[in-house]
């Protein structure tokens, strides 16, 4: 069953995909007549823009299908790969034009436009324009790639379109001949505008970092809780633009019961899910209660500072009974973490030789 947000996307792209056959029909008629390699490759690059939005549909229906048995994280990422497949149709229609703006130029043919090609290609340079806003501001509502990249391909077809039609004036009134040369310019930003697509889309499948405006208002919201001392590790699993699952360590007192913990904890839960719409398993550190050895701490945090490449320190505990230290650490993607920890540890070990030093290893998942 379709949900609200797949409903919108289709029904945008479906306006595209009328908006653009439109197009593509008068364009491919009008290059015709005229002999213009620039306006009948206006025309393929619209035919290529509703193939598009006829695969964002597929990739939306497929995308929506419930979790299953060998997909329990749901479908949502066909959504990425139809951005994948759209890349790729756009960088062939950019191939496919180079190859012919290059025999244009180097074997120019003359061209025949009217007062009807102007009216043709400004009309379209309007319909692009208001169908690419329509499509990308939609894309953004919705959290769609595909939207977005097609609304971004469709600004860039009304730039376009605009140099053509200046082509056109340029032949009219001085009868020199630029039809090569503005399908080459038209080809170069129709591959650019594929390249970009395309590392968008793969760079959601990689695995990316959320933005820091929405973790920095998850860890805001856990730390106004009373009990919570610290909020660390948060990390987000996108699979798909409406399905997020993640987990955060939360640090509390080393007092407190099961039943305080398991309360706390499945409010966080509940409250996240509510507001941001993320599956969020929250884990424990204890913060020592018990425990005063603030000599202890401050050398610990003191061998820490001389490391400006170690950017956090979180989850200390000292365990006196067992002469156990422990603590995470995130060190900078530029530096070797496991030569940096026992660096460390080797240095404390110096210090306080009688206590078991362990340090876990995180990774910076959200500034």
């Amino acid at each position: 069953m379709e949900t609200g947000r797949e409903k919108k996307i289709i029904k945008t792209s479906v306006t595209g995909i009328a908006v653009n056959v439109m197009l593509v029909i008068f364009k491919m008629l009008v290059g015709l007549l005229a002999n213009s390699i620039a306006i009948i490759l206006d025309a393929v690059n619209n035919l290529s823009d509703a193939l598009s939005s006829f695969i964002t549909i597929i990739g939306t229906k497929l995308a929506g299908k419930a979790p299953d048995k060998k997909h329990p994280f749901g479908h949502g990422r066909i959504e990425y790969i139809t951005s994948v497949i759209i890349a790729v149709i756009v960088l062939l229609a950019g191939l496919t034009s180079i190859k012919e703006s290059i025999g244009k130029i180097i074997n120019p043919e003359a061209t025949d436009y009217s007062i009807y090609t102007i009216i043709v290609i400004s009309a379209a340079i309007i319909a692009k324009l208001i169908i690419g806003r329509y499509t990308k501001n939609a894309g953004i509502k919705l959290n769609s790639q595909s939207l977005v990249a097609s609304g971004t391909d469709a600004f860039f077809d009304a730039v376009l379109s605009t140099a053509t039609l200046i082509g056109v004036f340029v032949n009219m009134i001085w009868g020199l001949q630029l039809e090569g040369i503005l399908g080459l310019a038209i080809s170069i930003i129709i591959i650019k505008a594929g390249i970009e697509i395309l590392g968008e889309a793969l760079s959601s499948i990689i695995g990316r970092r959320t933005d820091s405006e929405t973790t920095d208002k998850i860890k805001e919201l856990i730390g106004s809780y009373a009990d919570v001392n610290g909020v660390y590790d948060l990390t987000l699993h996108n699979y798909g633009p409406e399905r997020v699952i993640g987990t955060v360590h939360i640090e509390v007192d080393d007092n407190m019961t099961a039943r305080e913990i398991h309360d706390l904890t499945r409010r966080i839960s509940e409250d996240i899910f509510l507001k941001f719409n993320i599956i969020l398993t929250v884990g424990i550190y204890a913060s020592n209660t018990s425990c005063c050895n603030d000599t202890l701490k401050n050398l610990i945090n003191g061998e820490i500072s001389k490391h400006p490449e170690v950017i956090q320190m979180h989850g200390l505990y000292i365990d006196e009974n067992r002469k156990l230290i422990s603590f995470d650490m995130i060190v900078d993607f530029k530096h070797d973490a496991k030569k940096i920890r026992d660096i460390i540890i080797d240095a404390l070990k110096k210090e306080i030789p009688e206590y078991n030093i362990y340090i876990v290893l995180d990774t910076d998942f959200s500034e």
